[in-house]
């Protein structure tokens, strides 16, 4: 018996891994942006706004399993944090979803960002923030 250590080869630590799992459906196609009101200038008029917050909701879901080219750093308490990993744990467990935090995030913020637009005013971050801003809790600069 050897007393060397066996390590896999070069092909196996490379090799392309695939799971059903996390394979990602499509992206919708993007209709081409208009060209503006026909007048040469490029200026909106009502459809043309429509069309901008048509493709601006169609661009809100979240990017999934892709190399992303910016990055923030986000603090969270540990109860926030405890409430993310059960969520996540309990995605994988009930409905068969395996993603990991930057996905979770990504898609809460998508999902929050489609509905303020949508619903601007009556939106839940609006409705959130004005609660934590009314109650002292905004502490952040």
């Amino acid at each position: 018996m050897s007393r060397r250590a066996s390590l896999p080869g070069a092909s196996e630590l490379f090799r392309i891994t695939s799971s059903p799992a996390l394979d990602l459906p499509p992206a919708p196609a993007q209709p081409a942006p208009s060209t503006g009101n026909g007048t040469g200038n490029g200026s909106a008029d009502g459809d043309g706004q429509a069309h901008k917050n048509q493709l601006t909701r169609a661009a809100r879901s979240g990017s999934g399993r892709t190399k992303h080219d910016a990055k923030i750093t986000v603090y969270v308490s540990g109860d926030e944090l405890l409430a993310m990993e059960q969520a996540r744990l309990n995605l994988r467990a009930k409905h068969g979803l395996v993603l990991d935090r930057g996905r979770l995030v990504r898609e809460a913020v998508a999902v929050l960002l489609a509905d303020f637009d949508a619903a601007g005013e009556e939106s839940v971050l609006v409705q959130r923030l004005r609660a934590g801003a009314e109650g002292g809790k905004e502490t952040e600069n």
